[in-house]
C-alpha cells in the first residue's frame, strides 16, 4: 500500500506534467526577441515543485462545474508571477544568489539587465493570459470572472512586492512574530492564497460559504509553507533543495527557526497544516485533492 506521502507526491507529479505543457504552449504563443526569449525560458521552464499551478488544479476539482479553460490560464498566470519574481529576488541588489532550481540563477546565465527584463516581461504576460482565449474548447469564459482573476492576482503581487520590501528591511534586525507572519503572509502568503481563489471564482459565487473557508485555507497554507522553506534552509541540503542551503543565517534574515528555535518552528508548521486541514474539512471528500496537496507541502524535503 502506497504511504500517505507516496500519494501526495503523485498528486503534485500529475499537476506539475499538467501545468508544464500549458507553459510552454504559453511562452510559445508571445513573439519575445533574443536574448530575451532565453532568459524567459530559462526563469520558467526549469522546473520547480509549481505548488501554485497545483493549486489551482486541486481547488477546481471541488466542483466539476469549473471551467477548466478559465483554471489553466490561472495556473499559468500564477506561475509566470511566481517566476517573474524569484528571477528579482535572485538579483545581487536583492538576494544574490546564484542558484536556483538547481541550475545557474537567471542573472548568472543571461546577465542582469536580461534578468530584470525577464521578470517584468513575465508579470505582463500573466495579464495577457489571463484575458487570452488560450485553451478555450467551448464558450468563452464570462467577463466578470476573468475581471475577477485580473484583481486577485495584481493584488496579491502588490502584497508580494511589500512583502520582499518588508523582508529586505527586516535583514540583520530582530522583528518579532506579528512582524515576521506580516512579512510572509504578503511575501509568499499572498500568491499562494491568490492560486486558491482564482480558481474558487470560477466555480464558486461571492456569497458561498465556501469562498471564506477557502481563505481561511488560503491563509493557514500560505504561511506554513513559508515556515516549512525556514527549517529547509536550516535542515536539509543545497543538492536537494536546488537552492544554496544555510543562505538565511549568512544574510541574517529573520526567519521562523532563528525568532523560536527549529522545534517550536517545526511545531509551528505542524499547527498551521493543521489549520488548514480543518477549513477543508468543510469540503469534505470533495478536497481530496487539496489535502493531497497540503500533506505533500508539509512532508516535502525540498
Amino acid at each position: 500500500m502506497s504511504s500517505l506521502t507516496d500519494v501526495s507526491t503523485h498528486a503534485l507529479t500529475e499537476a506539475q506534467q499538467r501545468i508544464q505543457q500549458d507553459l510552454l504552449t504559453a511562452l510559445d504563443a508571445f513573439a519575445i526577441p533574443e536574448p530575451l526569449k532565453g532568459a524567459v525560458y530559462h526563469a520558467v521552464m526549469l522546473g520547480g515543485k509549481r505548488v501554485r499551478p497545483a493549486l489551482c488544479y486541486a481547488t477546481a476539482a471541488l466542483n466539476s462545474n469549473s471551467n477548466y479553460a478559465a483554471v489553466r490560464r490561472a495556473a499559468v498566470a500564477i506561475e509566470f508571477i511566481h517566476c517573474y519574481s524569484l528571477a528579482h529576488d535572485d538579483l545581487p541588489c536583492m538576494d544574490n544568489d546564484l542558484l536556483r532550481r538547481g541550475q545557474p540563477t537567471c542573472h548568472v546565465a543571461f546577465g542582469e539587465d536580461t534578468a530584470l527584463l525577464a521578470g517584468d516581461i513575465l508579470q505582463s504576460m500573466a495579464f495577457e493570459v489571463l484575458g487570452s482565449r488560450l485553451f478555450d474548447q467551448g464558450p468563452a469564459v464570462e467577463p466578470a470572472i476573468v475581471l475577477k482573476q485580473m484583481q486577485i492576482l495584481a493584488t496579491a503581487t502588490s502584497k508580494m512586492v511589500n512583502g520582499q520590501v518588508l523582508d529586505l528591511q527586516a535583514e540583520g534586525k530582530h522583528v518579532d512574530q506579528t512582524q515576521l507572519e506580516n512579512i510572509h503572509r504578503n511575501k509568499t502568503g499572498a500568491l499562494i492564497s491568490a492560486a486558491i481563489m482564482m480558481a474558487a471564482v470560477t466555480i464558486f459565487n461571492g456569497t458561498d460559504q465556501a469562498i471564506p473557508k477557502l481563505r481561511e485555507f488560503g491563509l493557514a497554507i500560505g504561511l506554513a509553507f513559508q515556515v516549512q522553506d525556514d527549517i529547509l534552509d536550516v535542515t536539509a541540503a543545497t543538492e536537494v533543495l536546488g537552492k544554496t542551503a544555510g543562505k538565511d543565517q549568512q544574510v541574517d534574515k529573520s526567519t521562523y527557526p532563528a525568532l523560536m528555535g527549529l522545534e517550536n518552528a517545526q511545531a509551528y508548521a505542524e499547527d498551521l497544516h493543521n489549520q488548514a486541514m480543518s477549513a477543508l474539512a468543510y469540503f469534505g471528500d470533495h478536497a481530496e485533492e487539496l489535502t493531497k496537496i497540503t500533506q505533500f507541502l508539509l512532508n516535502r524535503k525540498s
